[in-house]
């Protein structure tokens, strides 16, 4: 089996996005398959052609320097004409068996003029609807022009893709309630590489006193500084939370666009004594950040693009026997069975957000099972290899499916 992925973006960049992507191409590798990869001109590599890293070869599109790339909205149709021809460059050369398109639908376009000219089957992999995403970005407003564009697009591509994949059950519902059959649409759940985890990790106490938080009890986010996430909820749950913990600090790890405003929060709320900022960390650093935590929290806003879309972080800090509190969001729904593998509070509730966590802290003795439970979920349920293997029928149907083609008289 061959198969080609086309990708918005890749390592070496660092996102949710590209993580998952090596994940799944590492384990359809161990399957046996020969996969291939090409990025869009929204990986920024310039002229840049062809890249390897991490033992993974990556073709790459120029990014246009035409007049369409510098005119809203005409950019995009950009990107996708750059893309496509990218791809018939590329197809010849490698002669995949499938294209698998991974969101956003521009991929998926530049993916189906390819499989039309050169009688190729494509999958349509949907990650997350961007439009929903550019929302919580101020790049649009929901229901307005660039939104309903970008949906009706999306819904193209959903319809005359030979087979979707996504991420989790609340896209397949959303897809499904636009028209397309419900037999078409497969979760490939977002999962842990689980060897990667390890249960018990100590807390560095030369960590602990660098970042002046001795004798102090943690509960903190890893991770970007994304509205979505909430992290402003966090930060007003705090003076709840203090006053019956006065040990108690917040750690935020990482960094984003909400990074200012959080400072800026944490000041106007009278809490900065109370909340440590560390800024973005080294990679291999992180860990240790990690093992610094009691009780991990992603208080996550209610909107469309956190009750359809499940993250990874949760799964993460399962994967790790880590203590976590969510926001009752459908994406958290999903993952977190509240009084099992986590707790959970009401979405957008500060004062929730404080009872629930600070009944969590009161309650160690109920950690041992939440720990050995979260990890068990992820071991039977949330591993790379248990949700790869769900591509097989996929391929194998349309591979069967597929008419007779030469990719080198297609390209002639």
């Amino acid at each position: 089996m061959r198969v080609l992925h086309v990708l918005d973006h890749s390592i070496p960049l660092h996102s949710g996005y590209t993580f998952r992507t090596r994940s799944i191409l590492r384990e359809q590798r161990a399957l046996g398959w020969d996969t291939f990869h090409v990025t869009g001109a929204k990986q920024n590599s310039g002229e840049q052609r062809e890249e390897t890293v991490d033992g993974l070869h990556f073709y790459r599109t120029p990014v246009s320097t035409g007049p369409l790339a510098r005119l809203p909205v005409l950019n995009q149709k950009a990107v996708i004409d750059g893309l496509t021809r990218r791809l018939a460059e590329i197809i010849p050369q490698v002669k995949p068996d499938i294209l698998h398109a991974h969101s956003p639908s521009l991929n998926a376009v530049a993916a189906l003029r390819a499989g039309k000219r050169f009688g190729i089957p494509v999958v349509y992999e949907v990650r997350a609807f961007w439009e929903d995403a550019a929302v919580d970005h101020g790049t649009s407003s929901e229901n307005g022009l660039r939104y309903r564009a970008t949906r009706a697009l999306e819904t193209w591509a959903l319809r005359r893709a030979d087979a979707v994949t996504t991420i989790c059950e609340g896209l397949r519902r959303d897809i499904v309630a636009r028209g397309i059959p419900a037999e078409k649409v497969t979760v490939i759940p977002n999962a842990v590489d689980i060897d990667k985890f390890s249960v018990g990790g100590s807390a560095d106490q030369e960590l602990r006193t660098q970042l002046g938080l001795q004798g102090a009890r943690l509960v903190g986010f890893i991770g970007s500084f994304y509205a979505y996430e909430g992290l402003d909820i966090l930060l007003r749950a705090v003076p709840q939370l203090v006053q019956d913990a006065p040990d108690l600090r917040v750690l935020l790890v990482g960094g984003g666009p909400q990074d200012a405003q959080l400072r800026q929060l944490a000041q106007d709320l009278g809490i900065l004594d109370k909340v440590v900022f560390t800024g973005r960390v080294p990679h291999d650093q992180v860990q240790k950040y990690y093992d610094l935590l009691d009780v991990l929290v992603y208080p996550r806003l209610s909107m469309r693009l956190t009750d359809l879309v499940t993250p990874l972080k949760p799964l993460e800090a399962m994967a790790q026997g880590r203590i976590l509190a969510a926001s009752d969001v459908g994406g958290h729904l999903e993952l977190i069975a509240d009084g099992k593998t986590g707790v959970l509070f009401k979405a957008d509730d500060p004062a929730s957000l404080a009872e629930k966590v600070g009944a969590l802290l009161r309650a160690e003795t109920l950690w041992p099972a939440l720990r050995a439970a979260g990890r068990h979920y992820v071991e039977s349920e949330r591993n790379w290899r248990v949700s790869v293997a769900r591509y097989q029928a996929i391929y194998g149907r349309l591979a069967r499916q597929a008419p007779g083609r030469s990719v080198e008289s297609q390209a002639a």
